[in-house]
């Protein structure tokens, strides 16, 4: 069922656009079909706030359930926001104060940029911990991407990610290790993956503190997990949300830093992520720009069209079938009253087993 645009957030009208079904609120009230309400905790720094909105509540609209979908953007403080994006929050997002009073069904939370080597001195820590603890006993299940993964394992476990020596970024293949999890329902043993960081948590730390490994890359790198009880959240270090052209934006993004001087060193390539033809093409461009300018001549535009026709997109269906399989299982499980997280006679420490 369709996305409801609830409210005069323009990602609605975005995806609406793009051919994604969304249904305005008038018409959702002449429908008698169980609701959903998803939070969306977006930590995102400016640049990628609005974005991020669209790829979540995307993955969120391909759900097969027979439900109206409702996602509630919010954030927390301790976030670095210019004036433009605090407009955008105070006009569009939710105060979490308000969720909590309402209830929730659901909960993704994003990953963020941070600048301190340790998590637990970011400003957003605290504010992050008291959504999470509130979630644990309100909301049926929480999916956490990336950072937001990294900052939970230490809070829970005290799994602290560790530095890598080079960026892990581009899309590697995965395989499932654990194909009895129903959020793995039909969905291929073997898939890619994007992914886009300088620290991990590894399989085998995560294993040792009591989460469920269901999803690796074939050099062993972390995916995806679950809490112990199989759904209460859900642990993703890599990002089926990303659209085709994201990790092709975030290397223009950095190819400008080294233009710029503001970093040493041109850029690696991401890692599986363009055709030979095109990486050599972007090479080329690299090197004719970096050229310029150490000559002062103009720096050539970046060919963004040019090698964005030279990409493939092999994750979004993989993502879309386990985005579907988790708001299946939170529909399974979730009482028709926002804010009961389990049916009367479910067991909470192992909810699974009653499905």
């Amino acid at each position: 069922m369709p996305i409801v645009a609830h409210s005069g957030l323009p990602t609605f009208r975005t995806l609406a656009e793009a051919g994604q079904p969304v249904l305005s609120a008038q018409d959702a009230l002449t429908q008698d079909i169980r609701e959903l309400h998803i939070g969306l905790l977006n930590m995102m720094p400016d640049a990628a706030l609005k974005v991020t909105e669209q790829q979540f509540i995307r993955l969120v609209g391909g759900s097969n359930a027979i439900v109206q979908l409702y996602v509630h953007p919010f954030t927390v403080p301790g976030l670095e926001r210019s004036a433009e994006a605090r407009a955008w929050i105070e006009e569009y997002y939710e105060p979490f104060d308000k969720l909590r009073e309402e209830g929730l069904d659901a909960l993704i939370v994003t990953g963020a940029n941070v600048s301190n080597p340790d998590l637990a001195d970011e400003p957003f820590w605290e504010p992050l911990g008291e959504v999470m603890a509130w979630a644990d006993e309100h909301v049926t299940s929480t999916l956490c991407s990336c950072l937001a993964t990294h900052a939970m394992v230490q809070q829970r476990y005290g799994v602290r990610r560790r530095r890598l020596l080079n960026k892990r970024w581009g899309v590697f293949p995965h395989r499932v290790v654990d194909d009895t999890h129903p959020l793995l329902l039909d969905t291929n043993s073997r898939f890619d993956v994007p992914h886009s960081r300088w620290n991990a948590v590894s399989s085998r730390e995560l294993r040792e503190a009591g989460v469920r490994v269901l999803i690796e890359s074939l050099d062993g790198d972390f995916h995806m997990g679950t809490s112990a009880d199989g759904i209460r959240t859900v642990y993703l270090q890599g990002h089926p949300e990303y659209d085709r052209v994201s990790l092709l934006k975030e290397f223009k993004r950095e190819v400008d830093l080294y233009l710029a001087g503001e970093v040493v060193g041109a850029p690696p390539l991401p890692d599986h992520y363009l055709t030979p033809g095109a990486a050599r093409f972007a090479w080329d461009h690299v090197d004719r720009a970096g050229r310029a300018v150490e000559a002062g001549h103009p720096v050539p535009a970046f060919p963004e069209a040019a090698l964005s026709g030279e990409l493939d997109n092999t994750w979004t269906d993989t993502g879309k079938a386990i985005f579907n399989n988790w708001l299946g299982l939170v529909y399974r499980l979730t009482d028709h009253e926002r804010g009961v997280p389990f049916m009367s006679g479910v067991d909470p420490d192992d909810p699974l087993a009653s499905l």
